[in-house]
């Protein structure tokens, strides 16, 4: 961890993220390719990223506020990544941002470093990805069979306040994970992105499910116009919440976010907020990451308020390129 990061201490929340490290190779244009096109990319980056690196990095760098020299939350990376250069680059970039990952991201011998090949259209900051998992599907279900081999793969042995995970590893592996949190009562964030259909067990006693658009039409298995409505959201969201999910999460891009909470009967609809978008790359992860922070706090946790806080996180990374390096710091939501 850079020396100029505020440590954590002790009583912070500990959080968990379970998934993918990928280097990301991306490349922005003037719009996208069509099918048989050839283009010049306006510019080229190669940047750290993968979902479960980039909502660590999240969690981590929205837990630190810098003016107040304190952290709120303590955060685990567990993925695995090759023994090459783009390893190294993922695993040093997480130390720098305050994420654990000693004994915890793997360093498979012989095995590639997941990359992501990523077309920025800039007039619009939308992008298209290919994913490549390489290292990433190295995490087998086996590892987290047990209670016993779930503490011990989940970061130093112990159990996270909070577990979040994304399918950019094995599905298989996901569902063993999700089958031994629910019998040790560890509460589990679920990303299911890129989207598949799940089975129904999978909600049961789920702390919360974050999807966007097209993962709610998908894992609720209805067309995406559905969602237009507010009607058809809540349809959506009530759905995963009669199978068992405590919180319902439906991001929507610019017109904002759809929550659902079970306990309280809290929903709605919040607007986005006002953003000039460069990059949507990472947009999501960082939302994910603020939410988390938000959930594992003392007390009741207020639903209204942490879809709110991660909305402004949200904003602040896409009027910035890259993934990890777009990012804010928890003290930049202060202002």
């Amino acid at each position: 961890m850079s020396s100029s990061l505020p440590p954590a201490s002790g009583d912070v929340p500990r959080i968990t993220v379970l998934g993918s490290l990928n280097i990301d190779l991306v490349s922005y244009v003037s719009h996208h390719p069509a099918p048989g096109e050839t283009m010049t990319a306006n510019s080229f980056a190669v940047s750290p990223g993968g979902k479960g690196a980039n909502q660590a990095v999240a969690c981590a760098k929205l837990s630190v506020h810098r003016n107040h020299n304190s952290r709120t939350a303590q955060v685990y990376m567990v993925g695995a990544v090759g023994a090459d250069t783009y390893g190294t680059i993922l695993r040093d970039n997480l130390s720098r941002n305050g994420v654990s990952v000693e004994g915890s991201v793997a360093v498979k011998e012989g095995l590639k470093t997941g990359i992501a090949i990523i077309v920025v259209d800039e007039p619009t900051g939308q992008n298209r990805i290919i994913l490549s998992p390489e290292a990433n599907h190295s995490l087998v279900p086996d590892d987290f069979a047990s209670e016993e081999k779930m503490d011990e793969n989940l970061g130093e042995g112990k159990r996270p306040d909070l577990l979040i995970m994304q399918l950019e590893i094995p599905l298989e592996t996901v569902l063993r994970v999700l089958d031994t949190a629910r019998k040790t009562g560890t509460k589990v964030l679920l990303n299911p992105a890129p989207a598949v259909e799940l089975p129904d067990a999978v909600y049961d006693g789920l702390e919360h499910l974050v999807v966007n658009e097209t993962e709610a039409s998908i894992l609720g298995r209805v067309e995406e116009s559905v969602l237009d409505s507010e009607e058809g959201l809540e349809r959506v969201a009530r759905s995963f919440v009669d199978k068992g999910v405590e919180n319902v999460i439906i991001t929507l891009g610019g017109r904002g976010v759809y929550y659902m909470q079970k306990a309280s009967g809290k929903k709605g609809l919040l607007a986005a907020e006002k953003a000039k978008v460069v990059d949507t790359t990472a947009a999501g992860d960082t939302f994910v990451g603020q939410y988390a922070i938000e959930s594992v706090q003392k007390g009741d946790f207020d639903i209204v308020a942490a879809v709110k806080k991660a909305n402004k996180a949200g904003a602040k990374t896409v009027e910035r390129m890259g993934a990890q390096d777009s990012i804010p710091w928890g003290d930049e939501l202060e202002l």
